[in-house]
């Protein structure tokens, strides 16, 4: 009996020594994959989302040497009296507004401050868009009904093969992809798991088989399409997205502080939601769309790119919010009024009807409950439609 029990006495030890050395060895994808599942609980979801880079893999989005672009100050606006307690309700962390090219309104809350960068989850994909649209004008990426498998070989025998790239720009491609961040065994919850593991973005897209329609036919929201996008434009430039994000549209922009992306384990680039910016330079990406695609005395995206892009092209169903090229049109909005949004309450919100952009980010839990969406468009407009 002596004898077995220190056999056994070995056997632990070793166990327990080998379990140590695999909880060195992956000790990054464990404090990952425990960031990922604790993300977005009440106490530390506000934290969280201002340091993304403490817990995930990032590639910086070089802003250039240059000085950050003016943000002049104007007089500040009184806002509507249900402002407060949206904000409030909403769980906003920041919310600035800009009026004829003017800061009327800037306040940061949760005890947020202006030098956070906040992650701007699906906010992400209207920067990827814009991106996209300044290599349809050099004839880099020419053909937009071109099948996304030309620039994206590992893409063949996926769900994304017959899908062409217009179709993945306007989330029509057809592809089945369960988006309910609130399931835990979601498509887009297992794909947050995978980056926190240290797997690969394109793996997991070339990896998903089923569809449910045929590409173009109707619209649904599938975060992944937008991965494609970047797969299509990593393909077709031989270079990454961040670089390229930041030579075309964060340098030229003139940013107050150096963006981050979180990327996969192979350096690649969360373009579908990984984007960590301040709520300044949020503001001055909406300026720059609502001026045609022109900043800083500078042409950075087509203007031509920017009116085909944010109109309601995609195959919605009627009376939904319209979509174009990754950004929203809202419902029952003038043409000029467009929107890039993210879960949780990140919003560019841009209207070039009475020329204003808002900007503003948030932590609500509570977002996809009835009525979030619709009460934060009428306190958008409201605030437009005051100044």
């Amino acid at each position: 009996m002596r004898r077995v029990m220190k056999v056994l006495g070995r056997v632990l030890v070793v166990f327990i020594a080998v379990a140590l050395a695999l909880g060195l060895y992956m000790r990054e994808e464990i404090v990952r994959l425990l960031a990922v599942n604790t993300l977005f609980e009440a106490e530390s979801i506000v934290e969280n989302f201002s340091n993304m880079d403490r817990a995930f893999l990032t590639a910086p989005v070089p802003r250039g040497t240059g000085p950050a672009s003016p943000l002049p100050e104007g007089d500040a606006a009184d806002l509507p009296p249900q402002v407060a307690g949206w904000i409030e309700d909403r769980a906003v962390t920041s919310l600035l507004v800009l009026h004829d090219g003017r800061i009327v309104h800037e306040s940061y809350h949760l005890g947020t401050a202006q030098g956070d960068r906040r992650i701007s989850w699906s906010v992400a994909k209207s920067f990827l868009s814009a991106l996209l649209g300044t290599l349809v004008a050099d004839g880099t990426i020419p053909d937009l009904d071109a099948p996304v498998t030309e620039h994206a070989p590992m893409l063949v025998g996926s769900a994304y093969d017959g899908a062409t790239i217009r179709n993945v720009l306007q989330m029509a491609s057809g592809v089945r992809f369960d988006e309910d961040y609130l399931d835990y065994d979601s498509d887009i919850n297992r794909m947050g798991r995978e980056i926190a593991l240290g797997g690969t973005l394109d793996g997991f897209a070339a990896g998903l088989t089923d569809t449910d329609r045929p590409p173009g036919q109707a619209w649904r929201y599938v975060s992944m399409d937008t991965h494609v996008i970047g797969m299509v434009i990593r393909g077709a430039t031989g270079r990454d997205i961040p670089s390229l994000m930041s030579e075309r549209i964060i340098g030229p922009l003139g940013l107050d502080a150096t963006p981050y992306y979180l990327t996969d384990g192979e350096g690649v680039a969360f373009v579908l939601g990984g984007l960590n910016i301040t709520t300044r330079d949020y503001a001055r990406m909406g300026m720059m769309m609502l001026r045609n695609g022109a900043w800083n005395g500078r042409q950075i995206v087509p203007a031509d790119w920017v009116a085909q892009s944010t109109v309601a092209s995609a195959p919605t169903a009627p009376g939904a919010l319209g979509y174009g090229y990754q950004w929203w049109i809202p419902e029952g909005g003038e043409p000029g009024q467009v929107m890039a949004r993210g879960i949780y309450g990140q919003y560019v919100y841009v209207d070039r009807v009475n020329d204003v952009v808002i900007a503003t980010t948030g932590a609500d839990r509570r977002f996809r409950e009835d009525g979030v969406h619709e009460e934060n468009m009428r306190v958008f407009r409201a605030i437009a439609e005051s100044l």
